[in-house]
């Protein structure tokens, strides 16, 4: 598991890398959005954990950032913010958890695996495989052995 947490709150940081690096998980910390936005369209993580109330870019604006340049990695709003309106926002900016301060650490790492479960799942849906047949669901292109195939219309529908 590699995960990015840009959160500004020094002590939680050092919780949560101790916590998870315990578990064999490979971590990443941005103090403030914009170190945490550059991380994040730089390098792959298999999910996020993103504060709200950051220095320099709040949460949801980096969050709306990264999903407007089709980043579409998980992320979990970690944050002190727990009134509805908030937790509105979040989503909206394109969150795919919200979880609100104080919390507990093993919610937190099921809430993540969740989260990075179902992303894997979406991955292996853009494609269909069968032996050493491929075909993309995005572009419809066919290969086989490595190779593209090109077919004609009929033959990509039976597919």
């Amino acid at each position: 598991m590699r995960l990015l947490i840009v959160e500004d709150h020094a002590p939680l940081v050092a919780s949560l890398f101790a916590y998870f690096e315990a578990r064999g998980a490979q971590l990443d910390a941005a103090p403030d959005g914009v170190v945490g936005l550059h991380l994040a369209v730089t390098q792959t993580f298999d999910a996020i954990v993103l504060d709200w109330m950051l220095p320099r870019l709040e949460g949801p604006q980096v969050l709306r950032t990264l999903r407007e340049h089709g980043i579409d990695t998980p992320v979990l709003m970690l944050t002190a913010r727990d009134q509805l309106p908030d937790k509105l926002t979040g989503f909206r900016a394109g969150a795919d958890d919200y979880l609100t301060k104080p919390f507990d650490l093993a919610e937190l790492e099921v809430r993540l695996l969740a989260l990075m479960t179902r992303a894997r799942g979406r991955s292996a849906a853009r494609a269909l495989e069968v032996g050493d047949l491929r075909l993309d669901l995005a572009t419809l292109e066919v290969h086989r052995g490595g190779r593209l195939l090109h077919l004609f219309p009929a033959s990509r529908k039976l597919l």
